[in-house]
């Protein structure tokens, strides 16, 4: 796809793009949600020191795959190379994984025995990471594809005539 500039979209599509986004982001938060806590209710990691971590992760992978499938296709309406758009999703996650799991297990070890506070940061976290994803997302990796898929040059056509 060549080097095209970024659509300018009107209020309204700027409103129902930023709806769409957190509610697959909220679906993908409670796939994140459910993972978590299946991971530590079963006890998977219950003997390591940093049960927090492992169970973080793996529920994160899931709920990436998950939100960048969804908001790819139907929030921007992309057809941007899936590799390079992954990568750049990769490239996001190197650095907000990292942090995010060193404030989770940081956090969570200040409490070890109350069990709520994994949950409570974990909630925290999500918050973050939806607000800091949709901006990556938005303004990194779709900014100069989004409504190119048929959909998304549909909404552009009805727009402009």
């Amino acid at each position: 796809m060549p080097n095209t500039p970024p659509v300018k979209l009107t209020k309204k599509q700027t409103l129902i793009q930023t709806v769409k986004y957190f509610l697959f982001a909220a679906s993908a938060g409670l796939i994140q949600g459910i993972t978590f806590t299946i991971l530590t209710e079963t006890g998977v990691f219950r003997d390591s020191d940093r049960k927090y971590g492992p169970s973080y992760l793996i529920a994160l992978v899931l709920s990436v795959i998950w939100n960048f499938t969804f908001n790819r296709k139907f929030t921007f309406k992309s057809i941007a190379n899936v590799p390079i758009a992954m990568l750049k999703v990769f490239g996001y996650y190197c650095v907000f994984t990292p942090i995010s799991t060193w404030w989770g297990n940081k956090i969570t070890g200040m409490y070890p025995d109350l069990e709520w506070v994994q949950y409570a940061t974990l909630v925290g976290t999500l918050l973050i990471n939806g607000v800091t994803e949709f901006l990556f997302y938005r303004f990194v990796i779709f900014r100069n594809s989004i409504n190119t898929n048929e959909s998304g040059k549909k909404e552009e056509a009805k727009k402009s005539g």
